[in-house]
């Protein structure tokens, strides 16, 4: 069996690496190595993935256990452990703390909220006049003004958030060592946060967090500040990096954007089939440490091998979805495995959904003869994908 380098290659635009579509038809369970810790399995077709992904025989939290040197792409491992790399019954613990916050009936709730923020923003880009950067104006705003005011962090602390953020969600455009300071500030900033909530508690998420573990004793210290910061980081990032992706690939395809324009109602079924098709990921993702021998597509996973999924691959296996290799803002059946399956399922998969909708489906509405203005360059060496800026004019 060979073993291939993983990640095969950077990617330059965000289309699935063939390489993934070949081993799904071919290898569907294939050995890969790392850049650090090793070898693991790479598992490219949908029930299998599912499998992975919901499987209580795949561990996250193995992946902290003391002396591990677990495959993985970032040269450092976390050295605390956090919601994204507990088990059940723990996860299920601080997943229920925040679940109410997040479900469809809230989110609905909020989307009055997020319309009135992309009206605003948009009205800022309008009297402002062509070209904008619709990175800067549009995609990143609104999700961190609605993560925001959730959580209840100040928005006028943006420019520093934002820039750990970046940092902490980088795999080689930022040194080791940046990368940990970033990961450090973000935990400080939380924690002071975390105090001043303390003393003066609001109508927020963090503060809701603060009386759980004060007053319930159903959440540590540590566990709080690092809920904290998984909230805000991935509160904000993958559905700005998102907003961008789309809106990018809708400008240069005539096409789709022609039957969005033409049928506004079709928006929400876009931003299903485009979650489908866009490679966000940029990196292997997060590992699973199997706990006992599980057999996927006739390669048995032995005990203590570590396995990544390729959700994007999944989306794409055409025992599941006709046609998957094209966009089509008509499909019927579309169960996508981008937001994950099982107990790790996105617990934020409403709100991203319902800023994507309004973002979407606002621009277009307001500028009908919206197109790209000059080449669009996409962020190297972080975990995800997204544009660097997004230039436009109408």
């Amino acid at each position: 069996m060979e073993i291939r380098a993983y990640p095969f290659a950077e990617p330059d635009d965000l289309v699935l690496d063939p390489t993934v579509l070949e081993l799904q038809r071919d290898e569907p369970v294939a050995r890969v190595r790392l850049p650090y810790g090793g070898e693991a399995w790479l598992v490219t077709r949908y029930e299998d993935v599912k499998t992975v992904l919901a499987d209580p025989r795949f561990s996250r939290a193995a992946v902290m256990e003391p002396g591990a040197d677990v495959p993985r792409t970032l040269p450092t491992m976390p050295l605390e452990s956090n919601i994204l790399s507990m088990d059940p019954p723990d996860h299920t613990r601080l997943r229920k703390l925040v679940a109410k916050g997040f479900t469809a009936r809230r989110t609905e709730l909020l989307r009055q909220r997020a319309q009135e923020i992309v009206d605003g923003l948009l009205d800022a880009v309008e009297e402002q006049g062509p070209p904008a950067d619709l990175v800067e104006a549009l995609a990143m705003p609104l999700p961190i003004t609605i993560i925001c005011e959730m959580l209840g962090v100040p928005y006028e602390d943006r420019a520093r958030f934002r820039t750990w953020s970046d940092a902490a969600m980088a795999i080689t455009a930022f040194r080791p060592e940046e990368i940990t300071a970033a990961n450090d500030a973000l935990r400080d900033y939380i924690a002071g946060l975390v105090v001043a909530k303390r003393s003066a508690p609001a109508d927020d998420m963090l503060s809701e967090l603060v009386a759980v573990h004060d007053n319930e004793d159903r959440l540590s210290a540590g566990e709080l500040v690092s809920f904290g910061v998984t909230l805000l980081v991935a509160g904000h990032e993958t559905t700005a990096n998102q907003i961008g992706n789309f809106v990018y690939q809708l400008l240069r395809d005539p096409d789709l954007l022609a039957q969005l324009q033409a049928d506004p109602a079709l928006v929400p079924a876009a931003v299903e089939e485009l979650l489908r098709v866009t490679a966000l990921g940029a990196s292997a993702g997060f590992p699973r440490i199997a706990t006992a021998d599980v057999e996927l597509s006739g390669v048995t996973v032995r005990a203590g091998e570590a396995v990544f999924v390729n959700n994007i691959a999944a989306n794409r296996d055409p025992s599941v979805f006709d046609r998957p290799n094209e966009v089509d803002f008509h499909r019927e059946h579309n169960p996508h495995v981008t937001f994950g399956h099982g107990a790790h399922h996105c617990i934020g998969a409403s709100l991203a959904r319902m800023e994507l909708q309004v973002a979407i489906g606002t621009l277009l509405k307001r500028f009908p003869l919206l197109r790209l203005d000059g080449d669009v360059a996409l962020k190297k060496g972080r975990l995800i994908r997204g544009p660097l800026a997004l230039p436009v004019r109408w």
